[in-house]
């Protein structure tokens, strides 16, 4: 058994959370801003409760075993404060976030040897504060260490498909290739279905071949056929699936911009490499008014 604490309790961190309570073996503590009456994750096999102990302030949280961040990348430094508390038994600290750059966004709050990136990849959406609805399999891939095969052990016997990989560095470049081209919809406020019209697809690609540069430079392993394949993705899924981008933007939640298509252009700038259709996306989208949208 695993004492394990889950920072955030988002659409990932709910499916995480219900995916561990599975096991029956883990004993699961859910580190929120606000008291949280209940939890429920809605799947195709029915609904799942998360039975877990509750804490909402950093200065009062449990040591434990395990750390999962589900926050959204931006609020590195709100799930930080958790950590002094949790981690005084060494826990290791697993980031289930987006981006690349999860290590540098913690390496202010704890030691660069306790944090464990992880790729996320979930259909998942939070519907209300207390229900998540899960539209298909979580997938985590994590890198092949040590800790990284305790993390995937943390997973055994749930429907999760968890492993480690031995190229960290094109895994999470190529999901961020995918995440790319989600910042269309969250500037159009169309959901998946936009792909289906050729013009936005190619603009969709232009973005992705952007990417690909970019992750090439910093040295992932990526083929030219990833563009293509991405948007083939997005035709694939359920037409009416809103990714977090466009979720947060309709919310009037902060959104990962930088952490997403700002960093394809960040990194671009480092390795002298031109992203125009990446740069004005992050323009456009950083200039909208931050307020609910009523749809």
């Amino acid at each position: 058994m695993a004492q394990i604490a889950i920072v955030g309790v988002g659409a990932i961190g709910s499916v995480a959370a219900a995916s561990l309570e599975q096991t029956g073996q883990h004993e699961l503590t859910l580190c929120v801003r606000r008291p949280l009456a209940r939890l429920t994750v809605e799947r195709a096999t029915g609904p799942v409760e998360v039975r877990a102990a509750v804490a909402t302030d950093p200065a009062t949280a449990p040591a434990v075993d395990w750390i999962l961040i589900a926050t959204k990348a931006y609020d590195a430094a709100g799930a930080g404060g958790w950590l002094e508390r949790l981690r005084s038994r060494g826990a290791p600290v697993a980031i289930l976030q987006n981006g690349v750059e999860h290590r540098e966004r913690f390496a202010p709050y704890a030691p660069a040897g306790s944090l464990l990136p992880a790729m996320v990849d979930c259909p998942a959406e939070r519907d209300a504060p207390e229900r998540v609805r899960q539209r298909g399999p979580m997938l985590l891939r994590v890198p092949d260490s040590r800790d990284g095969r305790a993390f995937v052990e943390l997973f055994a016997g749930t429907d999760v498909d968890a492993a480690v990989t031995a190229d960290f560095t094109t895994t999470i470049w190529r999901k961020l290739c995918g995440n790319s081209a989600a910042i269309i919809s969250a500037l159009v406020l169309r959901a998946t279905e936009v792909m289906n019209d050729e013009a936005i697809a190619e603009v969709a690609r232009e973005i992705v071949r952007e990417c690909v540069a970019v992750g090439r430079a910093e040295g992932a392993q990526l083929d030219d056929n990833v563009p293509d394949e991405v948007v083939a993705a997005y035709r694939s899924a359920p037409p009416d699936s809103l990714n977090s981008l466009h979720a947060d933007r309709l919310a009037g939640r902060p959104m990962e911009i930088d952490a997403r298509n700002g960093a394809i252009v960040r990194l671009g700038r480092k390795h002298g490499i031109p992203t125009p259709y990446n740069r004005m996306a992050v323009a456009l989208l950083e200039a909208v008014p931050a307020r609910p949208i009523l749809s």
